[in-house]
This record gives structure tokens, sequence and C-alpha cells, in this order.
């Protein structure tokens, strides 16, 4: 028997119930609003929770949106040292579950956004088009399939269920899948008894060049000192190690720098073997052990495990109905794509952006926030992400003056807000980043500088 189809109608459409998804929401809320957020985990920040074992760069005066803010103080919220730095587990339960409560029935969790189209239109069809709402499949284990009747859509569903594979091209290294049971795309967590048990003693290839990659090479090289026949291997596509250990003392994010500094060390101490100019074709397995080959031949042997660490990209899937006007190369809004490109930028000359830079001409009404709306750049600020969607709301209320403000302050020193360092035991410096969390916008001469 076909499950009913129910319908109801929500003025705006949050998908997922992350830091910038509920920021969405809070300040639609603020408005006077009426908003759904669709998240398909059982509870708030499902995608923090993933690495709630490391520690953010950013302090708590960086990781909480005004107007969120505002609601939990309404609500008795008692906002947490702001100069303490969270794990993302207490980010999570700190501050992201907090306001998902606060926010009441306005969340429901358990519900998969399957699509998104204008209402009675596929993607072909232009007449009315544009007078049409839109209208959000959902699939929730407390019911049948869902139609929900929205005037807008924010999709704030982020890009961490879409790590980049290990392959060199983009695409999955031949055997890839065939390997993955010996294969993670998170950074390992030492104090887990189950990954404790997978890397201890065993050789580990850490894939990838980044803050997670380093991040994910002091774990292993800790768990090394104490576990004796743990061994890592850094795979790196680039011909040499160059500045991915940072600056060191000279960083200006002390936090950054030491973790650079740290990753420097265990491959000075032989914790780590240094493989460059590797780009994985294919993943071998030979006998119980496993290998990794290049597109020149080359072969990393001997390996137990394999962490990939290589980025993430965003699915579209869901908006495979709208007519999303995307960068070819970012995966990004057009008009966003030239300010993120990491072929021109780095962190540092990030401008902050909103409404104009995030709008489809193709399909209004229809927005990308946090993390998706930089499809494959690796520069996102999830600060920005906040101000992202202050405009957005501010454009959907038809405050066209607010929309169009830069309303984004942040201190001129800070640290990069992604998830890194372990909280070790008496170890309280902040971590690391990863594409997925806020980092820090330093904010000079109009343009918003940041240090991923």
């Amino acid at each position: 028997m076909t499950a009913a189809i129910v319908e109801t109608t929500h003025p705006v459409v949050v998908i997922g119930a992350g830091p910038t998804g509920l920021a969405a929401a809070a300040n639609l809320v603020e408005r006077g609003l009426d908003v759904l957020v669709l998240e398909r985990g059982p509870r708030a920040g499902a995608a923090v929770r993933q690495w709630g074992h490391v520690r953010l760069f950013s302090p708590w005066s960086e990781l909480v949106d005004p107007a969120a803010r505002r609601l939990l103080e309404q609500a008795g919220w008692v906002a947490p040292d702001p100069d303490g730095y969270p794990t993302g587990a207490e980010w999570a339960d700190s501050y992201l579950q907090p306001l998902a409560d606060a926010l009441g029935d306005r969340v429901r969790y358990r519900a998969t956004v399957t699509g998104v189209a204008r209402r009675g239109r596929d993607r072909v069809v232009d007449s009315g088009r544009a007078d049409q709402p839109f209208t959000v499949h959902v699939e929730a284990e407390d019911g049948g399939p869902t139609r929900v009747t929205a005037a807008a859509v924010l999709d704030a569903s982020g890009t961490f269920l879409r790590p980049n594979p290990i392959g060199g091209d983009g695409y999955p290294a031949d055997g890839e899948r065939a390997a993955a049971e010996r294969i993670a795309y998170r950074v390992p967590d030492v104090d887990d008894p189950a990954d404790v048990a997978r890397y201890s003693g065993r050789t580990t290839a850490v894939v990838g060049a980044g803050h997670s990659a380093l991040t994910a090479i002091v774990a292993l090289a800790a768990l090394a000192e104490r576990v004796p026949g743990t061994e890592v291997v850094w795979v790196l596509r680039r011909g040499g190690i160059g500045d991915a250990f940072g600056g060191g003392e000279a960083d200006e994010l002390p936090a950054r720098g030491a973790l650079g500094q740290r990753a420097r060390r265990a491959v000075e101490a032989g914790h780590v073997r240094v493989v460059t100019g590797f780009r994985t074709a294919a993943v071998e397995l030979v006998g119980s052990s496993v290998a990794l080959r290049s597109e020149d031949g080359d072969v990393v042997a001997g390996l137990d495990e394999v962490v990939g660490l290589t980025g993430f990209r965003p699915d579209h899937t869901i908006l495979g109905e709208l007519r999303l006007d995307l960068d070819g190369r970012l995966e990004a809004p057009v008009r966003l794509a030239p300010l993120i490109d990491p072929n021109v930028h780095s962190c540092g000359t990030v401008y902050p952006h909103g409404v104009a830079e995030l709008s489809h001409d193709g399909e209004p009404g229809v927005y990308l926030v946090g993390m998706k709306s930089y499809g494959r750049a690796p520069t996102f600020l999830a600060m920005t992400g906040f101000e992202q969607v202050r405009s957005v709301v501010a454009a959907i209320a038809g405050d066209h003056e607010a929309a169009a403000r830069v309303e984004l302050t942040l201190p001129e020193t800070g640290v990069c807000g992604g998830a890194g360092l372990f909280d070790e035991s008496g170890d309280t410096a902040p971590g690391c980043c990863t594409p997925t969390t806020p980092q820090l916008l330093q904010l000079g001469s109009g343009a918003a500088a940041a240090s991923c």
C-alpha cells in the first residue's frame, strides 16, 4: 500500500541543522518568518559530532551566531567562557543542540530531503515557473513521503558526507571502493578504543596535505610513541613538503603554527615517513596488506590502513530539477566562485559576501549557504556562513538595505576554526581546521583575510 502524501506549507525551508542551518533559522525567527529545518540525523550538528573528538581553533566568542545568541539568551542559555576552545562535541552539545531545542518543533529530525523543485514544474518547463513556490520532497522516519511547500529554500546540508577520493584525478582510484574497509576518510580518534585497535602497531598511510592531514599525522605519531610498531606514511601529491608545516613560531596564528611544529617534530623523530609527488592511481590488496600505486607506477606497499584527507565536494543531486547558476570548476554559485577560487585566492583574500553572490538568476528563492556554497573550494569560513544567512534572510524578509550591508565584525587576530588537535589531557591548545567548520576572518582595507 502506498503511503499517503502529506502536504504542509512553510514560508522557508532550511536543509540541515548544522551551524549555518540553525543560524539561518534563528535569523528567520527573529524576523518573524516561519521556518522548517529538515535534518537527516537524529539530533543537531550530526556532522560536527563525527569529528567531536577534536578541538576547534576558534574560541567560543567566534562560534555563536548573533541572532542565535539572542534567541538562546531569551531561553535562559548561559554562554560558555568566550575565551575557551571547545571540541566539536562540546560545540554541538553546548550550543547547537540548545539552539535547536530553542527552535522547538521548527526542527524536524530523521527527515531526509530527496529533492527540491518548482511545484508542478521540472527543470525544463518555463511556463508559469517563476510564480510557483518550491516543493521539497522528504522521506522521514515518522511517516511516509512528505511534500513541503516553501517560498524559499536554504540548502545548508554541507559537504561532510562527500569526502574526496584518494585518486589523483578526482575519481576513486582503481580498487579504492573494493578496499573500502581499509580506508577511512576522517581524522582518527586515538582515544577511541576502536580506533586505537585499528591503528596500533600497524602501518597507516595518510593521504593529503592540509591541516586535517597534519592533525591525523600528529595523532598517529602520538599513538606511535605509546604503541611500538605503529608507523605512519605521509603521502603528498605535491613535489615536496614545502610550506605544509606552516609558519611555525612566525605563524600569525599560534595554534596553526604549533600544529605544524608538532607535525614537523613527528617527521624528524622518525615516526612519519614522507612520500612526495605521489598521485594515487590504484589501491591494491596484496595478501593481508594494502599498496598504493601512483600514476607514474611508484608503489607505497606494506600498508595496513589508509586515511584519505583530500577535501570534500558538494552533492547537488537533490537540486537536480532546479536551474542553479553554478561555476563549472568549483560547483559554487557563479558570482561567488571568483572570490573563493583556490587557484587564485588563499583563505586570506576571501571577501565577506551575502545574497548578491549567492543568488541564482535562473532560480530566484533558492540559496546554497554554508560550506555547500563553497563547492570544492577549501576556504570556507563559518563566521562567513553566519553573515551569508543574515544577508539572505534579510533579503527574503524584504529588507534589501540590510541584505546589502556587510555586518561581519571580527578581531584582527584570532584562530582558524576548523577541527584539529585532540583534546589531550593537560593540553588545552586549540587545534587545526577542516573545511566543515569556521575559520578566522581578519578585516583590513575592506578585504576579509582568513587563515586556514
